[in-house]
């Protein structure tokens, strides 16, 4: 078994940060917080992130929550799935320790693994068979013998199958939220499909399940996916500066690292009820002032609801 070694801090600060940061301590009466003025996050505590247990609604948009589609599994309590022993790292206060959960032994490479994006005239053309493109996954099915097993005995392979998502290359926000299904939402850069943040109990996937060590896993039919970005994606980022592109949803908006202006984190408060916000980003070889989805460490991690019309997942 290994063990996520991660940064439970991350304070991006130089002198602008400081004095930003003391003015907030201020105005707030001395509070040590994790967000100040304007919801300015000055670190972010991965030994105790807030689960996000009851946090999906079936009704309409919700910010922190994942405004489900009801009908994929019948309501509440769908079907099965899910880690079966509630582990260590899950604390009596609602918070879990990321850094002390277990993940899947092992480092399978996929040379098979491929994917191809590119823009087709008002389109972009995501294609593949589903295997990370540069990066390893754990065993699957957990073995009897892996540590994880204890608390999740996922039984599922992972398999190749084909991607085929035509998405708007120019996506425009709709004038009503729609809501996430339980499968895909969108791709990550390396070619692996993006779930929801939910498990088939709608659960914190991320809190509950063991993945591998790049955060990810196989369901039923074989797919191998991520309910949050994976640091694997994100490592060779600066601190100081804003997160680069991460993966697409299904309704064409791109999704990007934790990163803001500066390298400061982004958390909930500086997000819409989809998990988005408006700002300059770049994008398609330049900077531009546009929609885009935030890849948080807090739930629901990638995207609460759909901001534009989605598409087939492929």
């Amino acid at each position: 078994m290994s063990f996520r070694r991660r940064l439970t801090s991350i304070a991006p600060f130089g002198f602008i940060g400081l004095v930003l940061a003391l003015s907030a301590l201020v105005a707030n009466g001395g509070s040590t917080g994790s967000a100040g003025a304007a919801g300015f996050s000055r670190t972010v505590d991965r030994t105790s992130l807030p689960i996000g247990d009851g946090k999906v609604t079936y009704s309409g948009p919700r910010k922190g929550y994942v405004y489900a589609c009801r009908n994929n599994l019948g309501g509440p309590g769908g079907p099965g799935g899910g880690a079966q022993v509630e582990g260590p790292w899950i604390k009596g206060d609602g918070t879990f320790d990321e850094t002390a959960k277990p993940t899947v032994d092992g480092s399978v490479s996929w040379s098979s693994a491929w994917r191809k994006i590119w823009v087709k005239k008002s389109k972009r053309v995501i294609r593949g068979n589903g295997l990370p493109v540069g990066q390893t996954t754990g065993e699957y099915p957990v073995s009897s013998s892996d540590d994880a097993y204890q608390y999740d005995r996922n039984p599922n392979s992972i398999s190749s199958r084909s991607v085929r998502a035509s998405l708007p290359r120019q996506p425009k926000r709709a004038e009503r939220s729609s809501c996430v299904p339980m499968g895909v939402i969108g791709y990550a850069k390396n070619g692996v499909a993006i779930f929801n943040a939910l498990d088939a109990l709608d659960r914190d996937a991320v809190a509950h399940e063991v993945q591998d060590r790049c955060d990810g896993h196989p369901q039923k039919e074989g797919v191998y996916h991520y309910h949050s970005i994976p640091d694997c994606l994100t490592k060779k980022e600066s601190k100081k500066k804003a997160s680069g592109l991460v993966g697409y949803a299904l309704d064409g908006f791109p999704i990007y690292g934790p990163r803001g202006n500066g390298g400061r984190i982004l958390t909930n408060s500086d997000l819409d009820a989809c998990h988005g916000k408006v700002g300059k980003v770049y994008f398609e070889g330049r900077w531009r002032r546009m929609y885009h989805y935030v890849a948080t460490y807090e739930y629901p991690y990638t995207v609460g609801c759909f901001r534009g019309a989605p598409v087939s997942g492929g």
